[in-house]
């Protein structure tokens, strides 16, 4: 071990025995391909007694693990300079900077600080999360563990549950709603989304709500149904039927994420058609639009290229989707949204109804000049909708 190093090591021992360590990074690992990126690490107090809280922080996933002084002095040992080159040592009154390079020399530089830092003690402070881990339905649904903490694997697939919360929160909390919202989530799957929208207006929005999970595969209604009634989740229930056959009675919110190619269309003709306040989705595999524009041959200098057709026919595909809500009186708008499942798809399609618009005619007339240009017949949707020319 380098004597640069064996000093940062020591430093890290005294200020952990004096009370004077803040908190401490080690990154810049030594293999770039290497899933763990990099490592906080600050004092907390558990039961009375000093710790040390290492949060690896991985590609996908965060893992916490508490040492105390003498096992976080080891670690420091495993991990530098094997695993990362760079390392800082944050007291309350000075920074230390361990710098390795990749040849093994390596450098260390104090630095004193003007401000007086002040350690935070606090153990896993709880957040004013939109939802919560700890609530039992996600221990059923397989994402946590008994105790409420989000197990390793499932890390990523919260934090898009946390970012599709934040969204739905934006959308929903300015509008108004009398009474009891009626909220169809299309081709729902495995309640993930469907159970963070319920946690969100139920306890964090206080809204009256009866949320249909529509999804067509009976196995997965019969297991969400099970977890509903255990969790005693009143207004929420799952239903099996394809999304052009769920014909609600009445809808203020129609949401459809990643529903395959035109099934998003069925989902949109179905709030359209209910008079929904507000239509999401997050429109998936845009196969109908892009197999005219192959079978009319109109190829220019973009589209030859088979992966840029694709792009194209997506763009095409939500633009004229947007411009057939707008067409029914929809303020429409697309945002980026979180990619679920690992796909590229994430684009998200917004409409709120503000009432029946002025301008149909110059509407209709964008939508055939795009359809004209790219050699399409017929957006399903204006399928669907029986739009006349």
């Amino acid at each position: 071990m380098s004597e640069n190093l064996e000093k940062f090591i020591s430093r890290v021992g005294e200020t952990a025995e004096e009370n004077m360590l803040v908190k401490m990074t080690l990154s810049k690992p030594v293999n770039k391909h290497d899933d763990l990126r990099n490592i906080y690490v600050k004092p907390v107090l558990i039961k009375e007694k000093r710790l040390f809280a290492f949060t690896y922080h991985y590609e996908r996933r965060d893992e916490v693990k508490n040492y105390d002084a003498a096992q976080m002095l080891q670690m420091l040992r495993e991990m530098l300079p094997d695993r990362f080159l760079n390392a800082v040592l944050f007291t309350v009154n000075e920074d230390v900077t361990l710098l390795v390079s990749s040849k093994g020399k390596s450098t260390l530089q104090t630095k004193k600080v003007q401000e007086c830092r002040e350690q935070n003690l606090e153990h896993d402070k709880q957040k004013n999360r939109l939802v919560n881990p700890a609530n039992p339905w996600w221990y059923q649904l397989g994402l946590t563990t008994r105790e409420g903490k989000v197990t390793a694997d499932m890390q990523h697939k919260f934090k898009q549950i946390y970012k599709y919360a934040e969204i739905v929160e934006s959308l929903i909390k300015p509008m108004k709603f009398e009474g009891t919202v009626h909220i169809a989530d299309m081709a729902a799957g495995k309640g993930y989304l469907t159970f963070a929208l319920y946690e969100l207006l139920t306890q964090k929005m206080n809204l009256d709500v009866d949320i249909k999970g529509v999804e067509i595969r009976p196995d997965l209604v019969l297991k969400i149904n099970e977890i509903i009634r255990s969790s005693n989740l009143k207004g929420m229930e799952f239903v099996e039927s394809s999304i052009e056959d769920f014909k609600p009675e009445k809808l203020d919110v129609l949401i459809a994420l990643h529903a395959c190619n035109t099934a998003t269309d069925d989902a949109i003709a179905s709030g359209i058609k209910a008079g929904a306040e507000l239509i999401v989705c997050a429109p998936c595999c845009h196969k109908q639009i892009r197999q005219e524009m192959e079978r009319s041959g109109k190829v220019d200098a973009i589209t030859r290229y088979g992966i840029f057709l694709e792009r194209q026919a997506v763009m095409i595909t939500d633009t004229i989707r947007a411009l057939i809500m707008e067409y029914y009186g929809y303020k429409t708008q697309v945002m980026e949204f979180i990619e679920m499942e690992h796909t590229p798809k994430n684009v998200l399609l917004v409409g709120k109804r503000v009432g029946k618009p002025n301008n149909r005619d110059s509407i209709l007339l964008k939508i055939n000049e795009l359809k004209k240009q790219y050699g399409i017949g017929q957006h399903y949707l204006e399928t669907l909708l029986e739009i006349q020319e």
